[in-house]
């Protein structure tokens, strides 16, 4: 994790979209991803202040559905551990 992000996710008590449970709401505070990744974040609605609602989760939880700006969208594990929320 960059040392800005880290600084950032302490002094604000944030979490990552992964920690989230099932049928609760989060909004954005932040990305941590970078290049195409973080664009193709902020073209499917994870902006700051979005409010994300968590759908459900697949087997083992690598795979999970969220609902942002009324639509559903699935990301990997991965990707949602990018995604920094209160």
């Amino acid at each position: 994790m960059l040392a800005s992000a880290k600084i950032f996710k302490e002094e604000f008590k944030l979490k990552r979209l992964t920690d989230v449970n099932i049928k609760t709401t989060a909004e954005v505070e932040g990305l941590l991803s970078e290049g195409n990744l973080r664009e193709r974040m902020l073209a499917l609605g994870f902006t700051q202040g979005a409010l994300i609602d968590v759908l459900r989760k697949g087997p083992k939880n690598h795979l999970t559905v969220y609902k942002v700006r009324g639509s559903k969208i699935a990301l990997r594990k991965e990707e949602s551990n990018l995604i920094l929320v209160k």
